[in-house]
């Protein structure tokens, strides 16, 4: 008690006030005549002055001085404001005017908007080196703009400091930077905002024009922000109609050849040419308005059969579209982000079953499609009994249907005699071994690859497929018809060819998918969880649902 009293600096015989006056004079008088030290403390303080007696037992060297922060020189202060995070800063700055007067400097801020965002042009000599702001407008925007007028819109960086940069322009728009979805009908999309240069760019991705489904993505600027005067940023439109407008021939044909690469008159196939003119008049309509969901690229595993992301593939006479890869346990799951009229986008275009692997036969039996579909349709009915096994109960179905994704499938069950015939094709031998004899090594595991041939009567909109895959999984994909009416999953192959394509036939359809992986890189995509990934993928597919 006296201690506490001692460092609060009210002696134990004075006591708080607000006791004093609940005691009585008598007991005021006892507690005056109480020493005003306590023993221990005192023999404390007597330890603690005989060891810092000069000749004292305990010397020892003396504490080393304290060094506070406002003591450094300037420039050291400045490489460590420097290396804190930008969200921390404008807290420093309120502690003393010692430290706000030091943020003002200009070396912080420009090394938070490198490290954070990656801009590294030099605001003091742009006139000089000619960096990628200008290049950014004048080429990839708008080649066709003057210099003279360029100049007009060109902001005053001369004058701009990066603190500026920093916390009007990049800090402020940083929750948008990332993947977005926008919500153009079935068709879908893929947007990125990323920081290029000294703006803040929607770059609107699109697919290479069909069928060449290894070219890499095109990508046209939709919006940007940037900073006109020094603390005010601007949003302009790049792309798209200003205000209510009628389409036309010309204007037609200008997006025909952006978006298909090729005239009106070179389309021979009329259905093609119904689809892209309701796409042109579907999109058309919201060039002036869009709303946009936020996507994530999916999380990797070790284990995962290849890295996922996103493909092209070819749809037929819908073009090529894009879908993202992704693994979930026992399955993979392609995910389109651009659709179509028949299945928008959000939905699951394909699903691969990855504890059913299938061994293709030779190559000469391989061409009989009724061969390829016989084997699929027995893989189909093994899953189907499999499933009931599961759902009848764990007893009924311990020990079967558990195969390793990495041996092949082999030795089906028989397939059960209400399987169509349209389907299953005309030769069912009643056999029990559904393929060629397992080969003694995985072709993955051993880098060699398999042959590999489309049957005859598959159609494919690219005959430049890869000839040998590593493996093939059973599949099933997504079918409907115009306006997503009747959607059915029907039996198909996944045809792995390396670590950047594969392939999907449909059995039903007689067609060929080729996918190639987008090799674009994106930032501020990854999913901060994989539950929030799997949230994502509900989100879009129930809105088209």
């Amino acid at each position: 008690m006296a201690v506490c009293a001692r460092l609060c600096g009210v002696g134990p015989s004075r006591g708080c006030r607000r006791r004093q006056q609940r005691r009585g004079p008598a007991e005021t008088a006892a507690a005056d005549s109480e020493p005003d030290t306590d023993p221990e403390e005192e023999r404390i303080e007597a330890g603690g002055a005989l060891s810092r007696a000069p000749g004292g037992r305990g010397a020892g060297p003396p504490p080393p001085p304290r060094c506070s922060l406002l003591e450094l020189p300037p420039e050291l202060l400045v490489e460590i404001f420097a290396s804190l995070p930008g969200t921390d800063l404008p807290s420093l700055a309120q502690v003393c005017t010692k430290f706000r007067r030091i943020l003002h400097t200009d070396t912080i801020w420009r090394r938070r908007c490198r490290e954070e965002y990656g801009v590294c042009e030099n605001l003091r000599k742009l006139d000089i080196t000619g960096v990628s702001c200008r290049d950014v407008y004048a080429k990839r925007i708008n080649p066709r703009v003057k210099s003279g007028r360029f100049m007009k819109i060109l902001p005053d960086y001369e004058h701009m400091e990066y603190r500026d940069v920093y916390t009007c322009l990049l800090h402020r728009y940083r929750h948008i930077l990332g993947l977005w979805q926008p919500d153009i009908g079935p068709y879908g999309g893929l947007l990125n905002v990323v920081v290029d240069g000294l703006f803040i760019i929607g770059w609107m991705y699109l697919p290479p024009h069909d069928p060449h489904v290894d070219d890499p993505m095109r990508f046209k600027p939709l919006f940007r922000v940037h900073l006109m005067e020094r603390k005010s940023a601007t949003v302009e439109c790049m792309y798209g109609h200003r205000g209510p407008h009628n389409g036309h021939i010309q204007e037609f044909r200008t997006w025909l050849r952006e978006e298909w690469g090729r005239t009106l008159e070179d389309i021979f196939h009329e259905h093609m040419q119904e689809l892209i003119l309701m796409k042109f008049i579907y999109t058309s309509q919201y060039d002036n308005c869009l709303t946009y969901r936020r996507i994530y690229l999916p999380p990797s595993h070790p284990d995962d059969l290849i890295r996922p992301g996103l493909f092209k593939g070819t749809y037929g006479s819908h073009g090529l579209e894009i879908v993202m890869l992704s693994f979930h346990g026992k399955c993979a799951r392609g995910t389109k982000i651009t659709g179509d009229p028949n299945i928008p986008a959000g939905q699951q275009t394909v699903e691969i079953d990855l504890m059913h692997r299938i061994q293709l036969p030779d190559v000469e039996s391989l061409r009989n499609f009724n061969e390829l579909s016989r084997i699929v349709l027995e893989v189909r009915e093994q899953v189907r009994q499999e499933q009931q096994q599961q759902e009848n109960g764990p007893e009924d179905g311990e020990g079967r249907g558990q195969q390793s994704p990495r041996e092949p499938q082999r030795g089906p069950a028989q397939p059960s005699a209400e399987l169509p015939a349209e389907k299953g094709g005309e030769s069912r031998d009643g056999e029990a071994e559904a393929a060629a004899p397992p080969a003694p090594e995985q072709p993955a595991q051993s880098g060699q690859g398999q042959p590999f041939v489309l049957p005859v009567g598959v159609s494919s909109r690219n005959e430049d497929y890869p000839r040998t895959c590593r493996m093939c999984f059973y599949g099933t994909g997504l079918i409907a018809g115009h306006g997503f009416t009747s959607p059915e999953r029907t039996p198909g192959v996944f045809i792995l060819f390396d670590e950047d394509r594969f392939g999907f036939i449909w059995l039903e359809l007689k067609s060929f998918s080729l996918y190639s992986r987008v090799q674009a890189t994106f930032q501020n995509a990854e999913a901060p969880s994989p539950q929030a990934f799997e949230e994502m993928l509900k989100n879009i597919q129930s809105l088209t649902s």
